[in-house]
C-alpha cells in the first residue's frame, strides 16, 4: 500500500492551500513556495473575551409558565415576544479564538522540481526543490512529546542555505524583539472588537530560536538573517496565561526550547514520530487499487469532481486525514477541545458574527464523531473535561434563567464555559445544546465499558442533566406528553398557520429535544441499575419515560421536526437535527422501526434534492452518515464524493460555502473532515442497537479492501477484509465480556464475547475462537 500523504508539485499561495500540523495545543498551517514561506501559528487557548456572569431577566418558573401558555394556546408571536424579553441576554465579552501570529520566511533563490507534502504516516510537512542541481529540503513538525514546533532546513550544497525570518502579530496588541542573536521573542494579547470589548483576552508569550551549522546568524532590525549555512534548525514555542495562577507560564517557552536544544533535532523528530504513531497506526485502511494514487492530491480531487471515480484510496486518504487531524488537534492533555476550525484558524470565522468557538448544535459534536470508532479514545478526553466544565457553569444558568435544578447549556460556548442562551432567541434558545454535547460521555462509556468512568464521570454529569429536564419539562395540556420548551430546532423555522404569514422558531417539544431527553433518561436509568444507586430516582425516570412523546410521521411522509406537523419555512435548510434519532442515536433503525426508517429516508431525500439546499460541509457529512445507517452505501458514497470534491479546499480541509449563514467567503470548518471520517467508518462497521454489523453500507466503488483496528461498542476491536463486495473475513478482539449479535447481509446470529479472545468470522458468520490472545 502506498504511503498515506497529501502532496502537491506547486506552491501554496494562501492559507487554504497550506498544510496543517499540530500537537494538541499549538497549530500551524504551512504555506508558500521556494522564495517565501509562511507559518500561520495558532494556540488553542488564545481567546479574546473573558469569564463573566450573564445577567438574566427571568423570574424562573413563573415566567416559564407564562411563556408556555402562549405557545400552548397557539399564540407563537406573543410567546416569542415574551421569550425575547426574558430569555435573550445581551451579548457581552463572549470572545473568539484568534490566530496567534505569522512566521514569515524569505529565501534568496528560485528553483525547480518543487514539491510539498504532508506525511500522514509521520505527521511531518516536507518541502523540496532543486537549485542548479542541488536539492534543498525543509521539514516541519509539531511535537506533542516536547510541546514545540520544530523545523530543519538542509541542502546538498555546502553553504547553500540563506534566508531571513520575521514575525507578524495577528492582533493589535503584539510586540516582538530580538533578545539574542538568532532569537526572536514575542508577546501579545487576544483582543478584537466584534465578539468582545477590545480590551479583554488571553495574553501570550513565546520565542523562535534559529541554530545554524556553518555560515552566519545575525539580527537585522526586526528579523533573523542566516547566510551560507549548511543546515539550520528552528524551534518555536508559545504559551498563554489561560487559567494560570502564577507567572511561570512566561518562562515556559524558553524552557521548552532550551530542552529541545539539549535533546537535539533528530531525537526530537524520533520522539515525535513515536508519540504520533502510537495512535495513528492503530488503524489501517485500504479501499482497493486506485488508478490515480500517483497523482497530486488536488488533481485527484479534481478528477473526482469531474466524475472520474476509479480512486477508492482517495477516500481512505480522507479517512486517515481525519484521524491525523484528530491526533494533531486533540490530545488527552489538550487544555480545550477542538473548536469550529479545530486548532487552526484562517482568521475568517472570528471576524464575522459566527466566532471561532464551540457550536453546540452539531459542529462540536461532529468534530468528535469519529474518535471512538477510529480507535482514538484518548483524543476524546479534552471534550470530556469540557463537558464537565459546562455542567458546573450550567448549574447557574439553570437556576438563573429557568429556576430549575441541575445544569443546562444552549447553542454555543467559549473557552470559559459559557452556558446561557444566545443573544437572539431565534437561534439561541436551543435548550438541549448542552445535553447533545454530553451524549459523548455515553459514547465514551459504551465503547470502553469503563465502569469507573461511568460511576465517577458520565453518570454524575448526565444525572444532573436529567435532574434539570425533570424539573424543567411540563405536561402538554392537549396530549398529556412530557415536553420541553419553548426552544428551537437548530436553527430552523416553521409556519404555524395555513396562510404561512408568520415565520416562527420557538415551540414546545421539538423533536431533537425529545429524542435527546429520551436517550438521556434511558441511559441514566440503565446506569443507575448497573451501579445499583438512586433506587427511588429510578422510578421517577421510568414514569417520565412513559410520558415522552413518540416520534411522529408527518403528512409528507417525513419524520416531524416539531411536535406538530408544521410547514417548514426553510425546506432547504442545512440543519436536520431531528434525525439524531437515526444517527448517531438508534431510536430509528431499518430492522427495528421500518416505518420510521422510511420516514427518515423521506426526510433526507426531501432535503437533499432541493435545488436551493444550503449545501455545506456538515450537511454533506451528515447525509453520508445517515444514509450509511439506512444501509444505503451508494448514496452515502455519493455524498462523500460531493464533500471531498466540492466542499474541500486544496488541502482537504472542509469549508462552509460563502453566502450561507452569513459567511462572506468560503470559511474553513473542520467538522466536515471529522463527520466524513465518521461516515466512512459507519459504512464499514456499525455497533449500535445491540449488534456488530460488518460492511453495512459498502459501496460498489470499494468492492475490495481491508481495514484493521476499528473499535466496536462493548470494548472490542474489529478487522475486516472483503473482496468483490463480499466479506472474506472479520476478526474481533474482545477486551470485555458482552452479549451481542453478529450481522452481515441478511444473516444475524447471537454471540457472546469473552475478554482475551480473538474471533475469526467468515462470510457465513461461522466463528473460530483463539483464546488468550491479547493483540490482533
Amino acid at each position: 500500500m502506498n504511503e498515506m500523504k497529501l502532496w502537491y508539485p506547486r506552491p501554496a499561495l494562501e492559507w487554504s492551500q497550506g498544510l496543517p500540523i499540530g500537537n494538541g495545543r499549538l497549530g500551524s498551517v504551512i504555506y508558500g513556495g521556494i522564495a517565501s514561506e509562511t507559518w500561520s501559528m495558532t494556540e488553542l487557548t488564545f481567546w479574546s473575551g473573558k469569564s463573566e456572569p450573564i445577567p438574566s431577566h427571568s423570574k424562573g418558573k413563573d415566567d416559564l409558565d407564562r411563556m408556555r401558555q402562549h405557545f400552548f394556546s397557539g399564540d407563537y408571536t406573543k410567546g416569542e415576544e415574551v421569550a425575547k424579553q426574558i430569555l435573550q441576554p445581551e451579548k457581552m465579552n463572549f470572545g473568539t479564538n484568534l490566530t496567534l501570529c505569522d512566521i514569515i520566511w524569505q529565501f534568496e533563490h528560485e528553483g525547480e522540481a518543487f514539491t510539498r507534502e504532508l506525511s500522514l504516516d509521520q505527521a511531518i510537512v516536507r518541502v523540496s526543490y532543486k537549485v542548479n542541481g542541488n536539492t534543498f529540503t525543509r521539514e516541519i513538525f509539531a511535537s506533542h512529546a516536547d510541546g514545540i514546533v520544530a523545523a530543519k532546513l538542509s541542502s546538498t550544497q555546502a553553504g547553500g542555505i540563506s534566508f531571513s525570518l520575521g514575525i507578524e502579530g495577528r492582533t493589535d496588541n503584539f510586540t516582538s524583539w530580538l533578545p539574542d542573536v538568532g532569537t526572536l521573542a514575542f508577546k501579545g494579547k487576544a483582543t478584537e472588537t466584534i465578539h468582545s470589548d477590545g480590551q479583554c483576552g488571553v495574553s501570550s508569550q513565546g520565542i523562535v530560536k534559529v541554530l545554524a551549522q556553518g555560515g552566519t546568524v545575525d539580527n537585522d532590525a526586526d528579523r533573523i538573517v542566516v547566510k551560507d549555512a549548511d543546515e539550520v534548525v528552528v524551534y518555536f514555542a508559545a504559551h498563554t496565561d489561560y487559567e494560570k495562577n502564577d507567572e511561570e507560564w512566561i518562562q515556559a517557552s524558553e524552557r521548552q526550547v532550551a530542552q529541545a536544544i539539549v535533546k537535539g533535532y533528530e531525537q526530537l523528530k524520533e520522539d515525535h514520530i513515536m508519540d504520533y504513531r502510537r495512535l495513528y497506526t492503530r488503524v489501517e485502511a485500504d479501499f482497493g487499487a486506485s488508478a490515480y494514487d500517483h497523482l497530486p492530491t488536488d488533481e485527484r480531487v479534481q478528477l473526482l469532481l469531474n466524475g472520474t471515480e476509479n480512486d477508492p484510496q482517495l477516500f481512505a486518504l480522507f479517512f486517515q486525514y481525519g484521524r491525523y487531524l484528530m491526533i494533531s488537534g486533540s490530545r488527552a492533555d489538550s487544555p480545550l477541545p477542538l473548536n469550529l476550525q479545530g486548532i487552526w484558524n484562517d482568521g475568517e470565522a472570528n471576524r464575522m458574527q459566527w466566532s471561532c468557538d464551540y457550536h453546540l448544535d452539531i459542529n462540536t459534536q461532529m468534530n468528535y464523531f469519529p474518535t471512538e470508532v477510529s480507535n482514538l479514545a484518548e483524543c476524546h478526553l479534552p471534550l470530556m473535561d469540557y463537558i464537565q466544565r459546562l455542567s458546573l457553569a450550567g448549574q447557574t444558568t439553570a437556576k438563573d434563567f429557568y429556576g430549575c435544578e441541575g445544569w443546562v447549556a444552549h447553542v454555543f460556548s467559549n473557552a470559559w464555559g459559557f452556558t446561557a442562551p444566545g443573544w437572539e432567541t431565534s437561534w439561541g434558545l436551543n435548550v438541549s445544546g448542552g445535553l447533545w454535547i454530553a451524549t459523548h460521555l455515553r459514547e465514551h462509556y459504551e465503547f470502553s465499558l469503563n465502569k469507573e468512568f461511568l460511576a465517577k464521570r458520565a453518570y454524575p454529569i448526565l444525572k444532573e442533566a436529567a435532574i434539570f429536564f425533570l424539573d424543567y419539562m411540563t405536561v402538554h395540556p392537549t396530549y398529556g406528553w412530557l415536553v420541553t420548551g419553548p426552544s428551537n430546532s437548530p436553527e430552523n423555522s416553521f409556519y404555524a398557520d395555513a396562510l404561512r404569514e408568520n415565520e416562527h422558531q420557538l415551540s414546545m417539544g421539538s423533536t431533537l429535544d425529545q429524542v435527546l431527553v429520551r436517550d438521556l433518561f434511558v441511559f441514566c436509568l440503565e446506569s443507575a441499575e448497573l451501579l445499583e444507586v438512586d433506587v427511588e430516582w429510578q422510578q421517577k425516570l421510568k414514569e417520565a419515560i412513559a410520558l415522552l412523546p413518540p416520534l411522529q410521521i408527518g403528512q409528507k411522509g417525513q419524520i416531524q421536526e416539531w411536535l406538530e406537523d408544521y410547514e417548514e419555512a426553510q425546506p432547504d435548510h442545512r440543519h436536520f437535527s431531528h434525525l439524531f434519532c437515526l444517527y448517531p442515536s438508534n431510536q430509528v433503525t431499518p430492522g427495528g422501526t421500518p416505518e420510521l426508517s422510511a420516514a427518515a429516508r423521506r426526510t433526507l431525500e426531501n432535503r437533499r434534492q432541493r435545488e436551493d439546499l444550503e449545501d455545506i460541509e456538515f450537511t454533506a457529512a451528515g447525509f453520508a452518515a445517515n444514509f450509511a445507517r439506512l444501509m444505503d452505501g451508494e448514496t452515502a458514497y455519493n455524498q462523500l464524493s460531493h464533500l471531498i470534491g466540492q466542499l474541500c479546499f486544496d488541502n482537504l480541509l472542509t469549508y462552509s460555502k460563502a453566502g450561507i449563514a452569513g459567511a462572506e467567503k468560503n470559511i474553513c470548518v473542520v467538522d466536515g473532515n471529522f463527520g466524513g471520517t465518521a461516515a466512512i467508518a459507519e459504512m464499514l462497521l456499525q455497533s449500535h442497537a445491540g449488534e456488530i454489523h460488518f460492511l453495512p453500507a459498502l459501496p460498489q466503488k470499494w468492492s475490495t479492501g481491508k481495514v484493521t483496528g476499528l473499535r466496536a461498542k462493548g470494548n472490542a476491536e474489529v478487522d475486516l477484509t472483503w473482496n468483490n463486495g463480499e466479506l472474506v473475513e472479520a476478526k474481533i478482539q474482545a477486551f470485555s465480556a458482552r452479549r451481542t449479535f453478529l450481522r452481515h447481509g441478511d444473516r444475524r446470529v447471537p454471540f457472546v464475547l469473552e475478554p482475551g479472545c480473538l474471533y475469526t468470522i467468515d462470510k457465513m458468520l461461522n466463528v473460530t475462537t483463539t483464546r488468550d490472545r491479547l493483540t490482533l
